[in-house]
């Protein structure tokens, strides 16, 4: 899904809201605030604070968290590594063996 930045918190207030079955109401119950007030937050036309953002997730069952963002350059290389390994995974000859191999069981004396 490709979220426009401008309506990152819209859309996040409302797959928490339907990804744990609640109502706006229950939702900005829960949360303190008002019904109102979390309807324009989902409807993009307020972006609220991290702190209410923060409240609104806290009140789905959720925790709000902050991490640096993935180095771009390193994803790259990390997928181009990847990349390598399955082309020399793939290269590599198969010899299955004619028979399989089981280890032994361990039966317990009754």
């Amino acid at each position: 899904m490709v979220i426009s930045s401008d309506r990152v918190a819209s859309q996040l207030i409302e797959e928490l809201r339907r990804t744990r079955g609640l109502s706006q109401a229950e939702l900005a119950r829960r949360s303190g605030l008002d019904r109102s007030v979390l309807s324009v937050y989902e409807s993009g036309r307020r972006q609220p604070s991290v702190a209410a953002l923060a409240r609104i997730a806290a009140a789905a069952g959720m925790e709000l968290r902050l991490a640096p963002a993935a180095d771009a350059a390193a994803s790259e290389h990390a997928g181009r590594v990847l990349s390598q390994v399955l082309d020399l995974a793939g290269a590599l000859p198969y010899r299955p063996k004619p028979h399989l191999a089981y280890p032994p069981l361990n039966r317990l004396a009754a």
